[in-house]
């Protein structure tokens, strides 16, 4: 999980029609690069820069901190903290605090359960005696599963500190990478993606609207790009960034479209740009396989991800069998299946007589 420098602006928060606020907030993200050059807006009067390698070129975190709250504090109030993952980070900014790595799980763990943004997830821990995130954090993964469902899925693990990101704040609404300028620390490319920071309909959506356009006329048209579905097998191929226009903005994709082998919901938390290797046996220790058609050979009982210790699987569904471009030499036949072991989920895949986990769900 990235570790996050999170900069709010409490009163660049809310929109103002003649757009002050947001030039106003386009001045801070300007002052904030003299830090780091890759600086991400996750929606208007909050941005955020990865930690790691500015706090090592600038003398740690504390001083960061410092460097960066003197460069924006003339400009509007900001509040500065940094921790694991965006949410701990911008609830480290409200309380002007550097969390120490690894000790978001602590941090978050005494505050209550309404802080997830869920009114009817708090209602509902709330009436099974689960008041605060360590006390949500503590049930097991897949009793939250079956009982609060996807959306329970990823409160967990960001109520557990094991994911950094929740509901409105998946996507960033915007961002730039400037050239690395003298005195500024290296960071990495990366393309932004639109957030629905406002929701809602009619009036609260043209508000919306007319932000990130202002952000468009300002940061240029390629600066604010949306997530697509589209069609797909595998959680890697069913989204594509597109840039955000008016026109479309809500149009659905054509994720909807039938293709055989599309693993069924709930999606992935995450999707591992490269695969990592699995064993997976069965109970006598003999390599579980896909037939031809489409069967497993036998039971699945236990699963080592990149050589590690092996563990059991506790449940499992699937398989899904593809078979991509039957008609050409480039054919390409594999399966998906999904697997639990414990607190964690998988998405399998299998080509070639080799298992692949591809993606995460806890």
């Amino acid at each position: 999980m990235d570790r996050l420098l999170v900069v709010r602006c409490p009163d660049l928060l809310d929109e103002d029609e003649g757009g002050a606020a947001l030039r106003s907030f386009v001045t801070v993200v300007e002052a904030v690069e003299a830090y780091c050059p890759w600086v991400t807006t996750v929606r208007p009067g909050i941005c955020s820069l990865p930690a790691r390698g500015p706090a090592r070129y600038f003398g740690g975190e504390d001083t960061l901190v410092q460097l960066v709250v003197e460069a924006t504090s003339a400009i509007t109030p900001v509040e500065v903290g940094v921790a694991d993952g965006l949410f701990a980070a911008l609830l480290a900014a409200s309380g002007g605090l550097v969390v120490p790595a690894g000790g978001a799980p602590d941090f978050l763990a005494p505050l209550p359960v309404s802080i997830l943004g869920n009114p009817e997830l708090a209602e509902l821990l709330d009436r099974l005696g689960i008041r605060t995130l360590g006390d949500f954090a503590a049930l097991p993964a897949s009793h939250v599963l079956g009982r609060f469902g996807a959306d329970g899925v990823t409160s967990h693990l960001v109520a557990s500190g094991r994911s950094g990101e929740l509901g409105d704040l998946r996507q960033p609404v915007g961002g730039r990478r400037t050239k690395d300028r003298p005195g500024t620390a290296p960071g990495p490319d990366a393309p932004a993606g639109e957030v629905g920071f406002w929701g809602g309909v009619s009036d609260t959506d043209a508000r919306a609207a007319r932000s990130l356009a202002a952000v468009q006329g300002l940061l240029g048209p390629d600066s604010v790009v949306t997530a697509r579905l589209q069609g797909g097998r595998g959680p890697a191929q069913r989204a594509r960034f597109v840039t955000w226009n008016t026109r479309d903005s809500h149009q659905g994709g054509d994720g909807g479209a039938p293709w055989p082998g599309q693993i069924p919901p709930p999606a992935p938390a995450v999707v591992h740009p490269a695969p990592l290797h699995a064993e997976l046996h069965n109970a006598e220790g003999e390599p579980v396989r896909v037939s031809g058609r489409g069967l497993l050979t036998t039971t699945p009982d236990r699963l080592s991800v990149e050589k590690s210790p092996w563990a059991p699987v506790t449940a499992w569904a699937g398989p899904w069998p593809s078979d991509e471009r039957w008609w050409s030499r480039s054919r390409r036949r594999s399966a998906r299946m999904q697997a639990v072991t414990g607190a964690e989920a998988y998405l399998l895949l299998v080509e070639r007589g080799r298992w692949w986990v591809e993606a995460t769900y806890g």
